[in-house]
């Protein structure tokens, strides 16, 4: 633990280095002067100027106030709406004022803005000029023609200059415009051109002169100069505080140097200009609660910088001590875990930043607050991979995992000696195996109870209930074949079971011999190996233990290519999960090959008929109740996979929904106080459901909000901000896909083509368990749905992956429109986001491929041999045989049985 402790106080050391280190810095020129003017528009918070935004006296004069010891002069964009309020209030502080009359299409308006700033002009002595429009031509609201009559018409009454403020290149184009104004207010934003910041002053300068040039005598003001301290880039052109401050540090000063007129924008943000884009708001030297944004002299640097290093360390510390919980954590698994926290330290301080450092309408932050509450069960999904990650690669081996048979006490093999013999010892446990069957195929069973008869354990009997199939050509072999099999083998026929599955386990456990000890549960597919109760009965030795389970695991992978990824799917949850869970004696209990004591089932109240997942909700019954649980990843049984990709589907909706059956059933027993489950059983529980049923249902719910998201983001200049949403959604993909394949690589026995299938087949049922968890919130109970087995099921002429093929085909479409549509503006955020929507379109169209795949020639491992068999004939070599799984049972039914099968079905 000393080591432990002193892995944590590096990475929290490291941690505060990285911030040291990655703190930024950076020079800029000293400005000591007084700007000579800035924009100034007297509107406070996020409300439309003409709507909601009306100015007041009080407000413009602590304004101005606060304005004056900054600039000489103002620049005003109108001159109604309450701005007509400015100039006088400007003249007691001493401010300059250049007044700005709004020209658009709107003839009266015009004509009301005009007279205006007419006014205003005669009646304070501290306006200096006249802005007849801004921006007017550019923005193709006046002809050139008629702009100039207006300017000429201010200039009539006025004996103060007048112009028009207009982009640079606005006045090359129209030399006559130029003309007819007393001085050219010409607007250079680089940022909009798309230079660089370290670019933005020296084209300024370039443009400055190229006017000097095209209008020699002609005195030229650089009416509008600024750098964005927010927002997305464009093409090169980086939004930034430091960017800004550096800027604007470098411009004024080589403009002071050359004795240059020039007017910042803007002096104070401007949040109700979010129609601008990201950056709209975010163009004044102070923000919106009048604070300055950087210093005008000394090393450019973010004055807040250490706060948030201290929050990022606080967080990464906080969700550091859980590591200290943990059973022998080691270093290497301490160090990655706490790197871990602290990454999500960081990022929660990022997320603070961004928050503080934005301004907000209603609708961003509606948006940015769901994308934040979505993205923290991701986050603790990822967190949870990570751990699991950690305590497979570098934590101790499992210490509970039944790796090898159970020694056992000597026993009889005979119920008791010959008479003069030495006493017989006592018989080992009985066990009764019960085998539930519904319309399963009477050869496929026969396996199974053959199987059964082979065990090599000498107290055991065999229940087998066929529940709700009246039709003899199913029950009557399975009867004639239990009497054969002697008379261990009980033979049940109910019709009529309430309760699916449930049901007939509770009917056979009244025919179950009164002195059974243990219950055994198969499914009707598996053939169990003969040393399957020897091996693991003798773990009831001890009186805690309540149950023991083996995995599945199926003998017909090698059915077609869809089946042998399928298997692999399989094994990673019983090779990886359940042997990370046993543990913590928090196994999930999956029903086939479980033995449970008899003691402990009574105690847990037996099978309940209101889950579809009866096993698990048992499992979980019997973990309440105080039971040790054992899981062994040797495998004793085999069955066989479902038939189809639909079967596979139908499958994991039924698990899934049931697992969800079993949350609502069982969340209040995780309360304090209200169960006999440990901590650590709590914590698994969850993590599990969310790690499963959370992380398909987040995923297809945030994939659909950002489809929706993508004409916003494509055509209304909105970027999503990628260091706090985006960017972690493809952090955490990239934690599952490691995960999925270092667990595999430790854990599994499979070989990289497999494991490659695996996740494939693992992603395609993102949106069957979406679905189920969906209808778990609407619905109480679904009908049991038997997964079709043995090779017998014909498959639907129904495309198996419709809906998928839709979302995930919107969001290819998706990206594609966000990349040709940022193909001017070049905004990294946006290519980021079209990444995201690519991302989430994968376990769609892994979906779509399986169910592709399903039907074509290539999912025949005949075709593979037949290619290789070719290939080597055409280059003059042998073929190489391909290594063959275990063989699949030949078809054991009738084609009436396959009918009827399918009928069920």
């Amino acid at each position: 633990m000393r080591a432990v402790v002193a892995v944590l106080l590096f990475v929290i050391a490291a941690h505060a280095g990285l911030w040291g280190v990655l703190r930024e810095r950076q020079e800029a020129p000293d400005f000591k002067g007084i700007l000579p003017s800035v924009s100034y528009a007297p509107f406070d918070g996020s409300g439309h100027p003409d709507v909601d935004n009306i100015p007041n006296a009080d407000k413009i004069r602590a304004d101005l106030k606060t304005l004056a010891p900054l600039s000489r002069a103002i620049r005003l964009y109108s001159s109604t709406g309450g701005v007509e309020m400015v100039p006088p209030i400007a003249n007691e502080v001493g401010l300059k004022v250049t007044v700005g009359a709004w020209i658009d299409k709107n003839v009266d308006r015009n004509e009301r803005e005009m007279l205006s700033a007419i006014d205003l002009a005669k009646h304070n002595s501290n306006v200096n000029g006249i802005v007849v429009g801004n921006e007017t031509i550019y923005r193709g609201e006046q002809k050139v023609e008629d702009l100039i009559k207006l300017i000429q018409r201010v200039k009539g009454t006025v004996n103060i200059p007048v112009t028009t403020g207009e982009i640079w290149n606005i006045w090359l184009e129209h030399p006559e415009l130029a003309s007819s104004v007393d001085f050219i207010a010409a607007h250079i934003l680089p940022y909009w051109e798309g230079f660089s910041d370290k670019k933005a002053v020296d084209q300024a300068l370039i443009i400055y002169q190229k006017l000097r040039d095209a209008f020699p005598g002609k005195r030229i003001v650089i009416a509008e100069f600024g750098w964005p301290s927010a927002g997305y880039n464009l093409k090169g052109a980086i939004p930034g505080p430091y960017e800004q401050a550096v800027t604007l540090r470098n411009f004024v000063n080589r403009a002071e140097a050359i004795g240059m007129e020039y007017n910042i924008v803007e002096a104070i943000d401007q949040p109700w200009k979010f129609f601008e884009g990201g950056v709209g708001p975010y163009w004044g030297i102070l923000n919106a609660a009048r604070e300055p944004k950087f210093a005008w002299t000394g090393p450019v640097v973010d004055a807040a910088y250490w706060k948030l290093a201290g929050i990022a360390l606080l967080v990464g510390i906080l969700l550091s001590l859980p590591i200290l919980q943990l059973a022998y954590p080691t270093a290497m698994q301490a160090l990655l875990l706490s790197s871990a926290a602290h990454g999500v330290g960081a990022w929660v301080a990022t997320v603070f930043a961004y928050w503080n450092g934005h301004y907000f309408v209603l609708g961003s932050a509606f948006a940015l607050t769901l994308g934040l509450i979505l993205l923290v069960p991701l986050v603790l999904i990822a967190m949870a991979r990570i751990e699991e990650i950690a305590a497979v690669a570098f934590g101790r081996k499992p210490h509970r995992l039944l790796a090898k048979p159970v020694p056992a006490a000597p026993v009889a093999i005979a119920a008791a000696g010959a008479e003069g013999d030495a006493p017989a010892l006592p018989l080992p446990p009985k066990v009764s195996i019960h085998v539930p069957a519904y319309f399963e195929p009477p050869d496929m069973l026969k396996l199974t109870l053959d199987a059964v008869s082979r065990l090599d354990y000498p107290n055991f009997e065999c229940v087998v209930i066929i529940n709700n199939t009246p039709d003899p050509e199913f029950w009557q072999p399975i009867q004639d074949h239990c009497r054969e099999l002697g008379e261990r083998f009980k033979f049940i026929n109910a019709e009529k079971v309430e309760g699916f599955k449930a049901g007939a386990l509770r009917i056979a456990m009244d025919r179950t011999a009164a002195d059974a000890e243990i219950i055994g549960i198969i499914d009707a597919d598996y053939m169990v190996e003969p040393n399957w109760l020897k091996d693991l009965v003798p773990a009831f030795d001890d009186p805690r233990v309540g149950l023991v389970q083996a995995p599945q695991d199926h003998r017909d992978g090698d059915r077609s290519l869809m089946h042998y990824i399928m298997n692999g799917e399989y094994a990673g949850f019983f090779d990886i999960g359940m042997v990370q869970r046993n543990e913590y004696n928090a196994i999930i209990v999956h029903g086939t090959m479980c033995l449970i004591r008899r003691a402990a089932m009574d105690m847990a109240g037996g099978w309940a008929g209101d889950t579809i997942c009866e096993d698990s909700d048992l499992g979980l019954e019997i973990m309440e109740h105080g039971w040790l649980t054992h899981y062994t990843n040797r495998r004793y049984g085999y069955g066989l996979l479902p038939d189809t990709y639909e079967a596979f589907k139908k499958q994991r909706h039924r698990w899934a929904y049931g697992g969800f059956q079993i949350i609502k059933k069982h969340w209040r027993r995780f309360l304090p106080g209200a169960s006999r489950l440990t901590q650590d059983q709590k914590r698994e529980f969850a993590l599990g459901w969310l790690n499963w049923l959370g992380a398909e249902s987040l995923g297809v719910v945030v994939a659909i909000l950002n489809l929706i998201w993508v004409p916003i983001v494509a055509f209304a200049d909105i970027a999503i901000p990628d260091k706090i949403l985006t960017l972690p959604i493809i952090g955490s993909f990239a934690v599952s896909l490691i995960h999925f394949a270092a667990m595999y690589r430790l854990r599994v026995p499979v070989k990289i083509p497999q494991m490659l299938g695996a996740m494939v087949a693992a992603m395609s049922v993102q949106w069957t368990v979406s679905r189920a968890v969906a209808q778990g919130l609407i619905t109480e109970h679904l009908a049991f749905a038997r997964t079709s087995k043995g090779g017998f099921s014909l498959m639907s002429v129904e495309f198996q992956a419709f809906w998928e093929a839709v979302i995930g085909t919107l969001l290819l479409v998706g990206a594609a429109v966000l990349v040709a549509s940022n193909s001017f503006k070049q905004v990294t955020e946006i290519y980021v986001f079209a990444v995201v929507l690519v991302l989430e379109s994968l376990p769609f169209m892994s979906a779509v491929a399986i169910a592709i795949l399903e039907n074509s020639r290539i999912n025949s491992f005949a075709f593979w041999s037949h290619t290789g068999v070719r290939t080597a004939e055409l280059i003059g070599l042998r073929p190489v045989s391909l290594p063959t799984p275990i063989a699949a049972p030949k078809p054991v039914a009738s084609e009436i049985h396959r009918d009827k099968i399918e009928a069920v079905s």
